[in-house]
This record gives structure tokens, sequence and C-alpha cells, in this order.
């Protein structure tokens, strides 16, 4: 038996690029703590089983143009991928073409950002042709911004995306055009994966069920909370990224409605928008949805930025409170807090507030069913037929297009109240027009 590669030995730093002012030094990129960043980028990391040597948060108060941090520091660095045997040096913060290529000939090892770092996670998770042409698309599109004569110590790439072993394509050498073309033919490809959505999504349209989309930083537990809502088997685990391609699953709610959940890839901060544009593809289920569930990981430290690189991500997306779907926050992992601090969140939340809940353990999840089927009936119409009892057939089809309120039995008629749902609505007045009672 084969053995298995070993995971490449990496360092992990965080870059904290600050400003002196009036005796102190302001952090750049304050909206969270240094800290929880590098947290955040081991767990990107650890997506991909980077074995983590060393980590740390640098300080930089003159961010350098050919290196981004001082001579002292480069040199520091080096020691340290000498020392370690390092392959692999993970830089949590945007570089240009020529800081990467200096530092990985200061380094002699290979450098990444966190752009290249995520690049490499998609590609990893990527299970279906959409996902994989999303992959190379948004790969190529980084790599063409990067061409400097600089590479020629790298020997090969994992199939266009990727820089971890394994044959594959040799290291791109040609110029901007060869690359265009290839973005090109990807975007072909790509436009005949969207006409198969768009053919898909068409079809669902004609059928009464609304779409649920789930959406959220990455690792809040989408998709525990979706095999949980749909007694499926996605892919889930405590891993930043476990979702890549969407997924869709017939829901059933308490009153008897059919809805369609979808789960759809993570959110993170500092996305680029590239990146954005390439899996706008996948992000579409959440445009054509009905209702937005926004999981947030509660008990995560900083649950509240997270959610505001989603809200961020979502309005690049065109989803806001005028033009999107509605938005409801779920609260999920309350499983992880303190007993005080649950109950306190439980009753902030109130009827009309977020959802509390524990994906992993189910509570709270009833709520969430209950809230979901509330809010799509608040567009049905209430309306009472008066049938035939010799149109069985028909009688049948009522029970298809909606759901019986109440009712009652005539010795010639049958009298029925009945729901039914705004996707739902005309279809169902044109067959049944004649025999709707005011």
């Amino acid at each position: 038996m084969d053995r298995l590669p070993q995971p490449f030995r990496a360092m992990i730093l965080e870059p904290v690029l600050q400003l002196r002012g009036e005796g102190s030094q302001h952090d750049l990129r304050s909206n969270r703590s240094p800290e929880a960043r590098l947290e955040e980028a081991v767990g990107l990391s650890a997506a991909i089983n980077l074995n983590i040597v060393h980590s740390g948060i640098v300080r930089i108060s003159n961010p350098k143009p050919a290196t981004l941090f001082g001579e002292g520091k480069v040199a520091e660095f080096a020691g340290i991928v000498a020392s370690e045997d390092l392959d692999l040096v993970v830089i949590d913060h945007p570089l240009s073409p020529v800081q990467q290529r200096n530092l990985e000939r200061r380094l002699k090892t290979k450098v990444i950002d966190r752009t290249g770092l995520i690049l490499e996670i998609f590609g990893d998770r990527a299970r279906t042709k959409e996902g994989r042409l999303q992959v190379d698309l948004a790969h190529l599109s980084w790599q063409k911004s990067r061409l400097v004569r600089s590479w020629t110590h790298l020997e090969r790439q994992r199939g266009g995306a990727g820089f971890m072993g394994g044959p594959g394509e040799t290291q791109i050498e040609a110029d901007r055009r060869q690359i265009q073309d290839r973005i090109i033919a990807l975007q072909k490809q790509l436009q005949g994966v969207r006409r198969t959505r768009d053919l898909h999504r068409k079809k669902r349209k004609k059928i009464p069920q609304p779409v649920v989309a789930l959406v959220g930083y990455t690792n809040a537990g989408k998709s525990t909370l979706f095999n949980r809502l749909t007694e499926a088997d996605v892919f889930a685990k405590d891993l930043l990224f476990a979702t890549l391609d969407p997924t869709l699953r017939k829901v059933s709610l308490p009153h008897g409605r059919e809805v369609i959940v979808s789960d759809t890839v993570g959110f993170i901060s500092d996305l680029p928008t590239h990146l954005v544009a390439a899996f706008r593809a996948t992000l579409e289920e959440v445009l054509e949805a009905d209702l937005i569930l926004h999981v947030r990981d509660i008990s995560h430290a900083d649950t509240d930025a997270q959610a505001e690189d989603v809200k961020k991500t979502l309005r690049d997306l065109g989803v806001d409170a005028i033009t999107g779907a509605p938005v409801v926050e779920v609260w999920n992992k309350i499983d992880c807090l303190d007993p005080a601090y649950r109950q306190k969140l439980l009753e902030d939340a109130g009827e009309e507030g977020p959802i509390a809940l524990s994906a992993l353990t189910g509570e709270g999840v009833d709520s969430l069913l209950t809230r979901i089927d509330a809010f799509m009936a608040q567009h049905d119409d209430i309306l009472s037929l008066k049938i035939p009892v010799a149109e069985g057939a028909l009688l049948a089809k009522v029970y298809q297009m909606a759901e019986v309120l109440e009712r009652t039995d005539a010795e010639d008629y049958v009298i029925a109240e009945v729901r039914v749902s705004d996707k739902q609505r005309g279809p169902f007045r044109e067959t049944f027009g004649a025999y709707i009672v005011d």
C-alpha cells in the first residue's frame, strides 16, 4: 500500500498594520482582534490539513513595498523556515505580486497570501463540475494579475488550482493572453452550467414550494442545521469551508407545507471580489430565495464582526432590505453558551426576533420551522370552494395544490376552506376559478 503524502509544514503569520498617532498605535483592521484573525487563519490552514509548525502576530508600523515586513523580520522568518524545514508560509494579508516574489526569494519557500489560501481550500472542497470550473476561473483570474518573472523555482501545480503536490499541469509559463484564453473557455463552460441551473430554477418556479436559503459565516453550522432540517447527510464538520457546492432538499413544515432548503458556501471576511464573482452562479440560489436564514455562531467571540461580513457580502450580491428576500437571523450553537447567558439570549430574542437554537442537539429547531411556516403563510390566500361530489379527481387536485383548512361534506357538494400559497395563486385560480365561493 502506498504511503500517504505528509502534510505540508507551514508557518502562519498575521500582520497587524498600524499607524502611529498621538502616542498610540491604531490597527488598520480593527473590526476584530489580531488574535481572532490569527485563530481564523489557523483554522483556514487546518481545513486543508497543513501541519502548522509556527504561527504568530507580526506588528508593522511601516509596511515595506518590496516585502511588507522589515529587513529584520524577514531575516527572522528565513531562519525559522530553514531551521524548521518549512514547505509553506501563509501571510494572512493581501500581498502584491512583487511582495510575494521577493518573500519567496528571501525565505526560499512557497509563500501565499489570504486569497491564495482560500483558493486552495475551494479547490480542495469543490466536488461538482460547476464548483471545479468556478475554482479554476477564480484561480486564473487571480493568477493573471500576478504575472511577474519570479516563479522559476515552482515545479508543478495541481490541475490549474492549488499549490500542493501531485501530478498536474506544469507551472503556468504562458503570458496573459494564454491565461485569458483559458479564462474565456472556462467562462463559456460556466455559461452552459448556468443555463442548466436556470432551467432547473424555472422548473422549481412552476411548483408551489418556496425556497429558503441558508447563509452565514464559514463554520457557523449551516450544514449541520441543513442536515437537522432535511434529515440529509451533507458533509458537516468543524472546518472552515466544509461546504462549497450548493445542496437543495425538501422540508415539511408544521402545517404540512413543503419548502426547498438550500445550503450554500460560507462567507468570510476580506473575500476577494473576483472570488465572489466566480461563485456568483452558486450564490444565485440566495438571490432567488423567498426567505434567507442568516446562521450565526452565537458562541464565537467575533460573532458580531462575522455577521457584518456576511451582511456586506449579501449587499455585494445585491441582497438588501429593499430588493432582496427577507432575512431572519438564526443564533446557532446555544449549547456552547454559559447557561445564564443562554437564557438571556432566549429572552432577548422574543417572538419576532432572532431564532436561538442548537443545530447539533435540535433545541429550538421546532421554533425555527414554526417561524418559517408563519412567514410563508403571510402571503397566502384563504379561499372557499364548492366542488361537486362527482368531481373526485378535481377534489384530489385541491389537496395537491393547497392546504385544506376545513372541509364539510354535503349530499351533492364538498365545501372546503383552503390556504393557497403565493407561488400557487395563479395556477390555482386558473384551475378552480369557477368553484371559488365569494
